[in-house]
């Protein structure tokens, strides 16, 4: 195994995961009260055990974190929030569909990592669950789809239409 490409790879995803939590928050944030709030809650929590769970991972097969990629990370979400999405300010449909977008990549993503690291490495991760971390992320895809195609509906129907 090539160990400094495991650490690239793994510090990219890390990278990812970051991202991926920090939009979580925000998201789950924007939409409090509603029933995708509610399930933004709990993927949110998913997403940061997850997160935990890489660096577990990392530690086990010995790859040092990189701090500048965590850092990156963290700041492209920060980023990604000057993305105009149909409004000066605030929250729009848009955003919504937008920002589910990104965790359903970011979800496929992760599928495909704990794929690669249970092809490639299961036999050092006996001590984590690699299948039931793959099936846990497809049930966070399942879902961010659902809401995905929901906020799509609302987001792009016809401007006289919306309510």
């Amino acid at each position: 195994m090539n160990t400094r490409f495991l650490g690239i790879y793994l510090n990219d995803h890390l990278a990812g995961a970051t991202t991926g939590v920090e939009l979580a928050r925000r998201s789950r944030a924007s939409n409090q009260g509603t029933e995708l709030g509610d399930f933004l809650a709990e993927l949110t929590t998913g997403i940061e055990a997850d997160r935990d769970t890489l660096e577990a991972v990392m530690e086990t097969l010995g790859v040092h974190k990189n701090q500048v990629k965590r850092v990156a990370g963290w700041g492209a979400e920060k980023l990604a929030r000057l993305k105009l999405n149909g409004q000066l300010r605030g929250y729009s449909p848009l955003s919504r569909l937008v920002e589910l977008e990104f965790l359903l990549i970011g979800i496929t993503g992760k599928i495909g990592m704990w794929k690669v690291l249970q092809a490639t490495v299961a036999d050092r991760l006996a001590a984590f669950e690699l299948g039931e971390l793959i099936a846990r992320a497809e049930s966070q895809r399942t879902g961010v789809e659902a809401f995905r195609l929901e906020a799509a509906q609302f987001a792009l129907e016809p401007a006289g239409d919306q309510a």
